[in-house]
């Protein structure tokens, strides 16, 4: 097992040990030990590399969010157009529903935390306005809060029901909303930045 300086990628072995372990068993599953015997890295590098368990679980749902942000550029990004931002916006909460289960319960560990510990509030209110950025590029900022809110909404729906809904209801559903509130791509748009604090 390589160790100390010829180990690189060990802090990042650590933090997609910790989010596999949440996956799997919840947030209260996780411990230094686990982690590390996940992340086949010796129990000390936990303590070498973060300074608390609160400290690791932060860091590993940043890097979770940073993901889904990734996402949200990626399937809007090309769009020019409002038409085109609307079909990437169902595309997305199709493709965000349809993914494997692991993203859905890493969601809903960061929220249940959130609801809890106000650390967490700000991690989970960061990722929401890095979204919210992208979607500006194509919607006024009221109309991008609320179409934020419905891909969430629509993503946790359609992946827990037992009979999800069509696509067309998705489409439906983003008209409604981006009715008059589409302003196009915004000149000087540009990549999502960091979050804010």
């Amino acid at each position: 097992m390589a160790t100390g300086k010829t180990d690189p990628d060990r802090r990042e072995r650590i933090l997609a040990a910790v989010l596999d372990l949440i996956a799997e068993d919840g947030v209260a599953g996780v411990s230094h030990r686990k982690a590390a015997a996940r992340a086949g890295v010796p129990l000390g590098s936990m303590t070498y590399h973060f300074a608390s368990m609160d400290e690791l679980l932060r860091e590993a749902f940043t890097r979770f969010s940073s993901t889904i942000v990734a996402v949200f550029e990626e399937r809007l990004g090309a769009a020019t157009t409002a038409d085109e931002a609307r079909a990437a916006v169902v595309g997305l909460v199709h493709h965000l529903s349809s993914g494997n289960q692991r993203d859905l319960i890493l969601t809903q560990e960061l929220y249940t935390l959130a609801a809890r510990r106000p650390a967490y509030r700000e991690l989970t209110r960061a990722w929401m306005a890095r979204s919210r950025t992208i979607l500006e590029r194509h919607f006024d900022p009221d109309t991008s809060r609320q179409l934020d809110a419905l891909i969430e909404g629509l993503s946790l729906h359609r992946a827990l029901d037992t009979e999800p809904h069509e696509r067309a209801v998705t489409v439906e559903a983003v008209e409604r909303i981006t009715a008059g509130g589409a302003s196009g791509p915004r000149e000087g748009a540009g990549q999502a930045g960091p979050p804010r604090s």
